[in-house]
């Protein structure tokens, strides 16, 4: 509760939130910890609250989930996004990506909007160079919609979108491939 004085916040408490979950498959020195570990964050810490935690030294598969955004690297691409059995919207992003971080809360919101129709994963620019490479991704942030295995024609997006736009966007995209 905040303490109020002539419609003025004087002293705002701190709002503590769920923002990721840490998933891994197998122990190592690196992901000692718990499987299914909530990390929270503050709202001021909110912005890129995502920090991978993968290791050289670690071992197995390793996610991190962030809202309703799973973060993925090269070797679960293929499970994940290309043999889904439902779309699946990539978001390029990196961590010293001013735009990343601006339209990060908008993608949380899709996460969840859209969780019945659609998954969203996010992919590290710069831990995954082959991805990059083969999608001919040049502009952060990127978004991608997948389905069947394949990139949705006309749904590649570069550059910071407003949650509205956003939105705009991914029901034409969902409209179009539903139809299709």
């Amino acid at each position: 509760m905040d303490i109020m004085l002539s419609n003025t916040t004087l002293f705002p408490r701190p709002t503590l939130l769920p923002v990721c979950t840490v998933t891994s498959t197998s122990y190592s020195p690196a992901t000692s910890f718990a499987p299914k570990m909530p990390f929270f964050a503050s709202r001021s810490q909110r912005r890129a609250p995502c920090r991978s935690r993968n290791s050289p030294t670690a071992v197995g598969k390793f996610s991190i989930t962030c809202g309703g955004i799973t973060e993925i690297n090269e070797s679960q691409f293929s499970d994940t996004v290309l043999k889904s059995d439902r779309p699946v919207l990539v978001e390029f992003v990196a961590n010293w990506c001013g735009p990343c971080r601006l339209i990060s809360p908008a993608m949380e919101w899709v996460a969840q909007e859209y969780r019945d129709r659609l998954t969203v994963v996010k992919i590290d620019h710069d831990s995954n160079p082959k991805l990059i490479e083969e999608y001919k991704v040049y502009g952060l942030p990127a978004l991608i919609l997948f389905k069947n295995g394949q990139e949705v024609p006309e749904s590649r997006r570069e550059g910071a979108i407003t949650k509205v736009k956003l939105k705009e966007y991914l029901d034409a995209l969902l409209g179009s491939i539903s139809v299709a």
